[in-house]
């Protein structure tokens, strides 16, 4: 351990005063001992509030401490909102590293001289943050991209502080806390998942690829191109983008961009890639949100940075879809039947008392005009219920939250009169009937119907099979009489067999039939149709002869 780091980070904690953040009644003589390893740290350094204090703690800190606030800004279940709303003011700019260490670098990683991919690159980084910087270039063919590399040394960095972080936090940990469900130990772990996963830039340019095919063809979201033959673990080579900074308000008013058009659809796309497609950018911050402004009444939204995205367990992405669908029709005793089927909450909950609280925490919300409601915010009041209930937060829905928050809060930035209700509510009901009604259902079906009727196929087998299993030898009469008694068991099980094959081969018939009809074909017995109704009617006359 570096002891020397650790009392920087404990100096700073203490002239800061972050101590003040704990109970008053047990910190005393921690305090003490900090101030024994920080003398200059009497006097403390002038701050508004007790979060600002956390947060120029960690800035003071350095980045990788930043990226840990950053990610305590998203944990507003285990960090009060006062702390977690300071937190997210934390900025990751940071100063650049050289150009020739870069490239060295990148040369590593590429296993190749630069001049051999690149016409031209940019020495001056384009952004740089904690964990990696940006540079724009050429490639050979003339394609204009952006070259994003790690930080030389930056894991290394991470490991140390990660150990540094861990012993402060088992320190924190002494001073417990019964009235608050937090365990500093369990939150650096989080936070090293997280750093982790950024540190890895070929799982960011997965992410960019997966959601680039979900939006290959919107007009609405474009996903910049990834170059995998220039993808490694450490660098990363995409198409650069030309647009405008989603935050930069007053160059989209100058551009004549509709603000409110761009700003509900931002909100539908958000809702398309937690609904429709189950894997969602989860770091939709303004900084990471652009612009194409070529059409300005109708703009395109482009995505930068993927180095978080989400997705929501495949039963839980309906689950909360109707607990949206609840809420905004204030049936809060569906809400709290939604919570326990889900398995949220323990299983012996009392459903009135969830509905209770349910209805406590959100009634409020329909005080105000319905066009001020915010998804995002309703999520917040239901983690809310975590120390009654034991609520069982999933990771997913933490980062699902906190994104919609920042969705949102800049849909509103950019038109103040969004109604998230209006909005959201369209989209919210389509994905739902494409995805659990009719519509639905004749898709499963099709995607299931090859599996079925293989599986369907080998029934007779294994009925046989299982008939035919022979017991221990026994007398000649006992042979004869179980010879009879199981010809009998084989001659019922395999009508029922052919029984089920007709019910079965009915559906399938009249499913094709459906899907014809809806493929706007003419009324006839296409091919398909007919064989389904050949092998129903061949069942159907074994199922019926004696």
């Amino acid at each position: 351990m570096n002891i020397f780091r650790l009392i920087k980070i404990l100096h700073t904690f203490a002239n800061y005063r972050v101590k003040d953040l704990l109970p008053k009644h047990k910190s005393k003589k921690r305090v003490h001992f900090l101030r024994a390893l920080s003398p200059l740290a009497l006097k403390g350094k002038k701050c508004n509030n007790d979060p600002e204090k956390l947060r120029k703690a960690l800035e003071e800190l350095g980045p990788i401490f930043v990226k840990l606030g950053q990610v305590l800004s998203t944990r507003p279940d285990l960090i009060p909102a006062e702390i977690t709303s300071e937190l997210a003011k934390l900025q990751d700019d940071v100063e650049p590293f050289a150009w020739t260490e870069a490239r060295g670098f990148i040369e590593d990683q590429l296993e190749q001289p630069l001049d051999e991919i690149f016409n031209s690159i940019d020495e001056k980084p384009l952004a740089s943050a904690s964990v990696a910087q940006v540079h724009a270039a050429e490639l050979k063919d003339g394609r204009e991209v952006v070259i994003k590399v790690l930080r030389p040394g930056i894991k290394k960095m991470v490991k140390r502080d990660l150990e540094l972080m861990r012993s402060v936090a088992k320190i924190a940990r002494t001073f417990g806390n019964p009235g608050v469900q937090v365990d500093p130990v369990e939150i650096v772990e989080e936070f090293e998942k997280t750093i982790y996963h950024e540190l890895d830039l070929q799982r960011e340019a997965a992410n960019a690829s997966v959601l680039r095919k979900n939006f290959i063809d919107s007009k609405d979201m474009y996903i910049p191109e990834i170059y995998w033959e220039y993808c490694k673990e450490k660098v990363m080579v995409m198409e650069r983008i030309y647009a405008i900074p989603i935050g930069k308000i007053d160059r989209l008013k100058a551009a004549n961009v509709n603000l409110q058009v761009l700003a509900e659809k931002g909100l539908r796309l958000f809702y398309t890639q937690v609904f429709r497609d189950n894997f969602f950018h989860a770091d939709m911050h303004p900084g990471n949100i652009f612009v194409n402004t070529s059409n300005p009444e109708d703009p395109q939204i482009i995505l930068l940075d993927f180095g978080i995205c989400g997705s929501l367990p495949k039963e839980h992405k309906r689950d909360l879809a109707n607990n949206f669908m609840a809420f905004f029709n204030q049936d809060y005793r569906r809400i709290a039947e939604l919570h326990i089927e889900a398995g949220w909450v323990p299983a012996d909950t009392r459903v009135d008392e969830l509905e209770a609280e349910a209805r406590t925490i959100c009634e409020p919300y329909f005080a105000r005009p319905i066009s001020e409601i915010s998804f995002g915010e309703v999520m917040l009041k239901t983690f809310e219920m975590a120390r009654k209930f034991q609520l069982v937060i999933q990771p997913e829905f933490i980062l699902l939250q906190k994104t919609l928050l920042n969705i949102e809060g800049l849909g509103r930035q950019l038109y103040p009169q969004l109604d998230i209700w209006q909005t959201s509510k369209p989209v919210l009901a389509n994905i739902m009937k494409k995805s659990y009604g009719i519509d639905g259902a004749i898709e499963t079906i099709k995607q299931n119907l090859p599996t079925w009727l293989e599986q369907t196929s080998e029934i007779p087998q294994l009925v046989h099979e299982l008939l035919s299993q022979r017991t221990k030898p026994a007398t000649k009469l006992q042979q004869i009489e179980q010879a009879k008694i199981l010809r009998y068991k084989h001659y019922r099980e395999n009508k029922k067999t052919y029984a089920i094959l007709t019910s079965g081969f009915a559906i399938v018939t009249a499913v094709l039939y459906g899907l014809q009809a809806d493929s706007g074909m003419p009324f006839g017995m296409t091919k398909p149709v007919i064989v389904g109704l050949a092998i129903t009617l061949v069942f159907l006359y074994k199922s019926l002869k004696k």
